[in-house]
């Protein structure tokens, strides 16, 4: 695994300065807990501090810094002042009817097309992203045990979906969240959440009332990441096995390099050398394949949340639509059939309701030949 954070030379904390290795695609590598200590080194406490400067304080300090005369501070609050931008009573959501601004042109165009709509309301998705935003914004911990200390470092990471979904696999993100540079592996590990781990195996068309109540990442625990050149595995529970075993003896048969391994329960991040911007690799569940990409690293500021134990902290999931039963194409599909005669395809999507009128008595017999599972929908998670 990476050294330590300890401080270098001069030419060797150069290298834990990111800079472009490919320009506007991703940077150099650098050791995370590195580049904390650097930054921590030259910046002043009070640029990371959580305690808000008070007014009064800022205006001493901006009077001497500009050499200027406290009246004239006062002048430039009131011309300067966000005041001075509103216009009288002016109503923001008035457009004028013929824009010559191109934005205001997309906005008046939308604006028209709202209006022909019969129902114009925020959606429970669009509701939900509206709290995961709200829920994070300088939310303060009730316990000051659980604040996050000053200097603590935030990673942005966004997870790609499987390459199961041919859809979306190279370019869509279904997932945004923020780690804390001392949480460990395991922690991001258990703050992705992906379909497969909720799939329940078997054929249950004899006994649907009889679906084991255990899921796939209950039973199959096993998982890695690959960040540069190491296989973090998770062997938290004895039932966990090294799953890269297989990549890895593949990589050998065919000359690649050597490739480490490592505990995930022991690695926080600030062990890690990294590039911002460049792909990674998460899988599970056997051949579930997610690509992780870090997209941002930072100090975290007064105005992030500093409760602890949000972290890590999702910030955006990607909407999905859910698919609906195919016979009434109200409810969310629970059951697919196949070699279903009664089912007009096949396979075919069922809710839970449909699915028991078409296939079973009024005693719960079986009505015919076919093949029922438990399906789990890609919406779940919206």
């Amino acid at each position: 695994m990476a050294e330590g954070s300890v401080l270098m030379h001069e030419d060797e904390q150069h290298e834990n300065v990111p800079a472009f290795e490919f320009v506007n695609v991703n940077s150099t590598e650098f050791h995370i807990g590195t580049f904390r200590d650097l930054w921590l080194e030259v910046l002043n406490p009070e640029v990371y501090s959580h305690c808000a400067t008070a007014p009064e304080v800022e205006d001493v300090e901006f009077i001497e810094e500009m050499g200027i005369e406290p009246k004239t501070l006062e002048e430039l609050k009131h011309i300067c002042g966000a005041d001075s931008l509103k216009r009288g009573h002016e109503d923001p959501d008035s457009l004028p009817s013929d824009p010559h601004l191109s934005t205001l042109k997309l906005r008046k165009r939308r604006q028209d097309y709202k209006e022909t709509l019969t129902r114009d309301t925020l959606d429970r998705h669009e509701v939900y992203a509206n709290e995961l935003e709200m829920i994070s914004v300088g939310k303060k911990p009730e316990s000051p045990g659980d604040l996050i200390p000053e200097g603590e470092m935030v990673l942005t990471f966004n997870i790609m979906y499987p390459v199961l979904f041919q859809r979306f696999k190279r370019v869509r993100a279904f997932q945004t969240v923020h780690v804390l540079g001392s949480q460990r592996l395991t922690e991001l590990r258990d703050a992705i959440c992906c379909v497969s781990d909720l799939q329940v195996f078997g054929e249950f068309s004899s006994t649907p009332d009889m679906v084991p109540q255990f899921i796939s990442k209950d039973h199959y625990k096993s998982a890695f990441f690959f960040f540069n050149g190491t296989f973090f595995n998770d062997t938290r529970f004895p039932e966990c096995r090294d799953i890269s075993e297989t990549t890895r003896e593949w990589a050998r048969s065919r000359g690649f390099p050597h490739f480490r391994t490592a505990k995930m329960e022991d690695a926080s991040f600030y062990d890690l050398r990294m590039k911002v911007g460049f792909p990674y690799y998460y899988t599970h569940q056997g051949d579930c394949e997610h690509v992780l990409i870090l997209t941002d690293i930072r100090l975290v500021h007064q105005d992030d949340c500093l409760d602890v134990k949000l972290y890590p902290l999702i910030t955006h999931k990607h909407r999905v639509v859910t698919r609906k039963c195919s016979v009434c194409h109200l409810y969310i599909s629970r059951w697919i059939t196949s070699s279903d005669a009664l089912a007009p395809t096949d396979p075919c999507l069922f809710c839970d309701q449909c699915f028991r009128m078409f296939h079973y008595d009024d005693e719960g017999n079986k009505l015919g030949d076919f093949l029922a599972y438990a399906y789990v929908d890609p919406g779940t998670f919206n």
